[in-house]
């Protein structure tokens, strides 16, 4: 999995100086924190996505290694008490390094904050034992047919 390390100097705050290494994440558990904060309709519809959550989720996923006093947690990044959380310009490039790493590109961002036109994203399929012939009938396949059982 690709990594990336950020070396952070005095410039926002001793407290935060240090060698962070982000790592890849998985597609799974992308997918994993991405639905923890997405609610949808029984349609499919997304209601709510808290984009922030997602993010900050994210940016802890792939945090492998801060500097030892452990400035970063979950908590601090969803914090909006400037004097409790992270500075705004280190999340964002916290952010921009995690979004490269996992190849979250303008595009799927902005197609991710639009609800989904689609009705109903499952569409019910024909058993793969009948299908209908061209004229409307039910046809069921040879391979489809009960075989008859050889036990005694």
């Amino acid at each position: 999995m690709r990594t990336e390390t950020l070396i952070v100097g005095d410039e926002f705050g001793e407290e935060f100086k240090g060698k962070y290494v982000f790592q890849e994440v998985t597609w799974a558990k992308r997918s994993r924190i991405i639905q923890k904060y997405t609610r949808y309709s029984r349609t499919g519809e997304v209601l709510t996505t808290d984009y922030i959550a997602i993010q900050a989720e994210t940016i802890m996923a792939s945090l492998k290694e801060q500097p030892p006093n452990k400035p970063i947690s979950l908590e601090r990044l969803l914090s909006e008490d400037p004097e409790n959380g992270v500075p705004v310009a280190l999340g964002e490039k916290f952010s921009e390094i995690v979004n490269r790493l996992n190849n979250v590109s303008l595009d799927e961002t902005a197609f991710l904050s639009q609800q989904s036109d689609v009705k109903n994203p499952i569409q019910s399929s024909q058993s793969s034992a009948s299908a209908k012939s061209s004229d409307g009938r039910h046809v069921n396949s040879p391979s489809s047919q009960p075989k008859p059982s050889n036990s005694l």
